[in-house]
C-alpha cells in the first residue's frame, strides 16, 4: 500500500510570553491508504495541533508534509483549495463547528456549492445521498443545529466532511463530547464509511479504549514529540515506553482475574516552553538516568514499531 499522508520532522512552534512553545517538535510518521492512525496523549501534548498543521489550519514552522507523494508543506491559495477538497477535518465540538444560522441541508450543501461543480438539482441529490449514508433522517433537512442532539450534529459534520469525496480525514476527538452509547454509533459509522470509500483517517483522542477500537496503528505523543508508535495490537499488549505503560495502566480492566495495576507518575511536568535538551518525560520517569539528558530519537525495534527511549532494549528484554 502507498502512503496517503507522510510527515517528516514536522514542527509547529508558537511565540508566547517568556519564549517559544514547542507544540509539535520533530514528528514523523506515514499513514497507508485505507488505514487509521490513532494519535493519543494527555491534554496539551500537541496532538490536536499536529492534526491542524497537517490540514493547514496552522502553518508548520519546519519539516515536510507529503500528500499522495506530492510535497504540500507550503501551498498557494489555489493549491490549498484543491488540497482541502481531498483532506478534511472533523472537529471535537459538533455544535460550535456548525453555523447556527444554516439548516442541515445548507450546511452539507455548502462545500459542494463552493466548489462550483454542481447544478441545483445535483446539489439536492447529493445532500440526500450524504444524509442517507451518514444516517441522518430526511425529515431533519430543514432543521437547525440547536434542534439536534450531539450525535446527529456530529453526523452532519461527517456528512459535510464527506461532501467532496476526500481521501484523508483528520478526526479531532470527534466523540469526546458524546454519550458513550452515541460514541459507539459514530465510531461504527466512521469505520463503515472507511470500508466503503477506502478512506484514510487520523484519529486524535485521549481515550485509549476508543483508539483501540478504531485504529490500525497508534502514535503516543508527549509534550510535542512522538515517544512510541506501531501496531495497535503490539502497543496494547506489549508497550515499551514508560509513558505509554503509565497511560495504559489507567485504562480500567474488564478481566476480574487480572485487575489493572495503576502506575502513578511522580515528579514535575516539564514545560513545553523552551524545554531543555533530552527526554521530556525524564522528570516523571522511574527509569531516568544520565543518558536521558540527551535527545531521544524514535528507534525501530521491530518491523514498523518505534520507541524513543534510551532504555528501550532493557525494557524490551525485561518483558
Amino acid at each position: 500500500m502507498s502512503a496517503v499522508i507522510e510527515v517528516k520532522d514536522l514542527k509547529k512552534h508558537f511565540d508566547v510570553p517568556g519564549g517559544v512553545l514547542y507544540a509539535v517538535d520533530g514528528v514523523s510518521f506515514k499513514v497507508e491508504q485505507g488505514t487509521t492512525i490513532g494519535i493519543v496523549g494527555e491534554s496539551g501534548c500537541g496532538k490536536s495541533t499536529l492534526g491542524r498543521t497537517i490540514i493547514h489550519l496552522e502553518e508548520s514552522t519546519d519539516g515536510q508534509m507529503l500528500f499522495q507523494g506530492e510535497d504540500v508543506t507550503r501551498l498557494r491559495r489555489g493549491e490549498l483549495k484543491k488540497f482541502r477538497e481531498k483532506v478534511q477535518f472533523i472537529f471535537q465540538d459538533p455544535y460550535s463547528s456548525l453555523n447556527p444560522r444554516m439548516t442541515i441541508e445548507e450546511t452539507i450543501q455548502e462545500p459542494l456549492r463552493l466548489s462550483g461543480r454542481y447544478s441545483k438539482a445535483q446539489l439536492d441529490q447529493a445532500v440526500e445521498e450524504l444524509m442517507d449514508r451518514t444516517g441522518i433522517e430526511e425529515r431533519l433537512q430543514r432543521s437547525y443545529p440547536h434542534e439536534l442532539d450531539g450525535g446527529r450534529r456530529q453526523r452532519v459534520c461527517i456528512a459535510r466532511a464527506l461532501a467532496l469525496d476526500p481521501d484523508f480525514i483528520v478526526c479531532d476527538e470527534p466523540v469526546s463530547a458524546l454519550d458513550v452509547s452515541i460514541q459507539a454509533q459514530i465510531l461504527n459509522l466512521l469505520m463503515d464509511l472507511q470500508d466503503a470509500d477506502k478512506l484514510t483517517l487520523m484519529f486524535v483522542t485521549h481515550d485509549l479504549s476508543v483508539v483501540r477500537h478504531i485504529s490500525d496503528t497508534i502514535g503516543v505523543m508527549y509534550l510535542g514529540q512522538m515517544v512510541e508508535m506501531g501496531s495497535t495490537e503490539t502497543l496494547f499488549n506489549r508497550p515499551l515506553h514508560p509513558y505509554t505503560r503509565a497511560l495504559l495502566s489507567a485504562v480500567p480492566s474488564t478481566d476480574i482475574h487480572k485487575p489493572s495495576q495503576r502506575i502513578v507518575l511522580k515528579g514535575e511536568l516539564t514545560s513545553p516552553i523552551n524545554p531543555k535538551p533530552g527526554c521530556r518525560f525524564r522528570s516523571r520517569c522511574p527509569y531516568a538516568r544520565r543518558q536521558c539528558t540527551e535527545n531521544q530519537q524514535l528507534q525501530e525495534i521491530g518491523e514498523g514499531y518505534f520507541v524513543a527511549c534510551s532504555r528501550v532494549s532493557e525494557l524490551n528484554d525485561s518483558e
